[in-house]
């Protein structure tokens, strides 16, 4: 893959190419990799498109705080194994900020205890580096959009072959315990909501399957994020993985 001209701004961060702004509606996009060659094929792959913008380029996660701060990114493509500070901890960091950016997690395991920790801090999905650019682009459109990017089969793939193996049967049933605890005092609508979305819904489907509007659905899923001090739907999807809902 070629690599991507930049102009350097902080170190070992680089920003876009000189040329005209993007549209103010484009979605912009930081990438955060300690591979060159990967973070120029992401370019290559996001950069030409009119509703997304590469707006910035990082090294490593001890640089995503200072890029955060000068890029102003909608979504960051974070990898999770870099040298110095890996994806994991730069996702933590940056999600316990007021308004973060959404973080899609970059890795080359489909069943990590990284990705899993990830994706409970509060990553909105993950992307396998070897994904088709085509889905590259629609899964960083859906979550600017506030959309989850995990098919069920993915979120059961995770919990199945990484929670299990790693927290074993003690933390299993302490997650069962709270996770059911919180979902007890929801509405039973606000749990049919939060059942759908652990099924991987979209607004739209969920609209369809209990006869509400769409608008009506990003009500119940902003309510359930508040009443459940969550930060985003793939949170609330995995916990009603955890209490055994789906």
């Amino acid at each position: 893959m070629a690599a991507v001209a930049g102009v350097s701004g902080l170190s070992g961060v680089s920003g876009p190419s000189g040329g005209p702004e993007p549209a103010a509606a484009a979605v912009r996009v930081l990438i955060v990799d300690d591979d060159a060659l990967v973070r120029a094929g992401l370019s290559m792959i996001l950069g030409g498109l009119p509703d997304l913008t590469v707006v910035g380029e990082a090294a490593d996660g001890s640089e995503v705080p200072a890029a955060v701060a000068a890029y102003a990114p909608d979504v960051v493509l974070m990898d999770i194994r870099m040298p110095r500070v890996d994806g994991l901890s730069a996702t933590e960091a940056l999600r316990a900020q007021p308004h973060p950016p959404e973080v899609l997690v970059l890795t080359t395991f489909d069943a990590d205890e990284q990705v899993l920790r990830a994706l409970r801090a509060g990553a909105a999905g993950f992307l396998l580096k070897d994904t088709p650019p085509a889905q590259i682009v629609h899964a960083v459109r859906r979550v600017a959009a506030g959309e989850a990017t995990l098919s069920p089969t993915v979120t059961r793939t995770l919990i199945d072959h990484v929670t299990a193996a790693v927290s074993g049967p003690v933390g299993r049933d302490q997650r069962r315990e709270r996770a059911l605890r919180l979902l007890a005092d929801l509405s039973e609508r606000e749990r049919q909501v939060a059942v759908a979305l652990g099924q991987g819904r979209t607004n739209a489907e969920i609209a369809g399957e209990l006869f509400m509007s769409v608008a009506t659905v990003k009500a119940y899923v902003s309510r359930l994020l508040t009443r459940l001090d969550l930060n985003n739907r793939v949170q609330v999807a995995l916990l009603v993985h955890d209490a055994g809902l789906v």
